[in-house]
């Protein structure tokens, strides 16, 4: 998400020329290329023309710092003023009523819905060690109330059980009873969409939620949906008290327009990104961290929150323990690091997060660093002995073959698997020697332009 629009305002961004301040004649053709690249990523015309009316009223007169190139004196404008149009602070849900805590869920059919309630079960069971039952009340789709039993019992959380034939507000006092009765903390109930907006389902979830009481009414919304998702979203917002929004399929090649758009029409807070099919796959919403991924600046902290939730921290104090000792980095230790990466969603996920300097192609890295070629390095490290993992200078032509052929897969990828292990087990050993300085001295400088650090 947002990789065009990224592309576009770092080239609108950059042509701007001239010293000391900022004026309407030195910013009146790079505003105008911001605003055609919001257009451009599906931002509504009505958000897009007041954002670059703030900015402008802002930019103009503005003193450029002798640090700053006025290029940069602008980007910091316009981060300043992406946050507030993305909401400013991050906003998580009120878990503190008393319990249970009920959260509705609405939108329109294919959002992500059923999904997204599995999804934050498991994160407010694993995060905030809350005990959560899940319950759906689209009688119109008996394959979603299957779908949410079948993730309940994935995640371990709770299930109310329901079918086609009852009346949702029915299921809906039945699982609040049932709530109660397991003393869970929280209630997720997942409603019914249609594909377009019409009378008879917003007459149905406003029932439900008169039946719910929900403490959190979250209107979950597809980011590939572009115009038509910021229409429903206001829609919802007219006939739902809506406390927040969670923005699906983030991690698709939506053009970013509907996160932009969502937040300045509604005024609603966009909680959670869902950024992937898996149950783990959802994240907290931090406007400040989107709007420098916006910018190009990458997202270093959410990254470094992930790895720490999710690096086995076991396994790397045995490897660093290993090369304090002189020990080698081997295939086996590579094979832990590919699966540590899997489970991040890959290094393609992980470029998303990173300050990427000019000229890098990053849709050409992730097209080399997604899952199946990381499942691919695996299964030919798989293939080796275990005398060849702890050796791998002992692997010849012969046993170059004969690990194709187990892994189904060209020599030339064990050839490449091969280099790229001496590469990591030099860099491993330059940071074994504390040689960290030397390694970063190659990254690019400063991922951040001046005065936003």
């Amino acid at each position: 998400m947002f990789e065009n629009l990224s592309g576009r305002l770092k080239e609108a961004l950059g042509n701007i020329t001239g010293k000391g301040r900022l004026t309407e004649a030195n910013i009146k053709d790079t505003l105008r290329q911001v605003r055609l690249a919001l257009l451009e990523a599906d931002v509504a015309l009505p958000v897009a023309k007041a954002f670059i009316e703030r900015v402008r009223e802002r930019a103009v007169g503005e003193q450029v710092a002798a640090s700053l190139t006025p290029g940069q004196a602008l980007i910091k404008i316009i981060h300043g003023e992406l946050i507030a149009l993305l909401g400013g602070d991050a906003v998580e849900l009120d878990l503190k009523a008393r319990p249970p805590v009920v959260i509705l869920l609405a939108g329109l059919q294919g959002a992500g819905k059923t999904t997204t309630a599995a999804k934050l079960a498991r994160r407010l069971q694993e995060k905030n060690k809350k005990r959560v039952m899940l319950v759906s009340v689209d009688v119109h789709r008996p394959a979603a109330i299957l779908q949410l039993e079948k993730l309940a019992a994935e995640i371990g959380a709770l299930h109310c059980a329901s079918s086609a034939d009852e009346e949702p507000v029915r299921i809906v006092e039945r699982a609040l009873a049932e709530v109660r009765q397991s003393h869970a903390d929280v209630l997720i109930v997942d409603t019914a969409g249609r594909l377009h907006v019409d009378e008879d389902m917003m007459d149905e979830v406003v029932a439900v939620h008169g039946a719910a009481r929900p403490h959190e009414t979250l209107f979950v919304v597809d980011a590939m949906a572009g115009q038509d998702a910021v229409n429903a979203a206001r829609e919802f917002d007219e006939r739902l008290p809506l406390t927040g929004m969670v923005l699906t399929k983030a991690d698709g090649d939506a053009k970013g327009g509907v996160a932009l758009s969502v937040r300045e029409v509604t005024g609603k807070p966009i909680r959670y990104l869902g950024v992937g099919e898996k149950t783990e796959a959802l994240e907290v919403f931090h406007p400040d961290r989107m709007a420098s991924r916006i910018l190009g600046m990458g997202d270093v902290l959410s990254l470094v929150e992930e790895i720490e939730g999710k690096v086995d921290r076991d396994k790397a104090d045995k490897l660093a323990r290993k090369l304090r000792k002189g020990r080698s980095f081997d295939l086996a230790d590579l094979r832990d690091q590919l699966e540590q990466m899997l489970s991040m969603g890959g290094l393609a996920a992980m470029l998303d997060k990173l300050p990427l300097p000019g000229g890098v192609n990053a849709s050409a890295l992730k097209s080399d660093a997604g899952e199946k070629q990381i499942r691919r390095q695996i299964g030919i490290i798989n293939s080796m002995t275990p005398g060849e993992r702890r050796h791998p200078k002992t692997i010849n032509g012969s046993r170059k073959r004969r690990i194709a052929e187990g892994a189904g897969l060209p020599v030339q990828d064990v050839n490449r698997l091969l280099k790229q292990h001496l590469t990591m087990e030099k860099m491993m050993k330059k940071m074994s020697r504390g040689g960290m300085k030397k390694l970063l001295r190659g990254l690019p400088p400063g991922g951040v332009p001046p005065g936003l650090g």
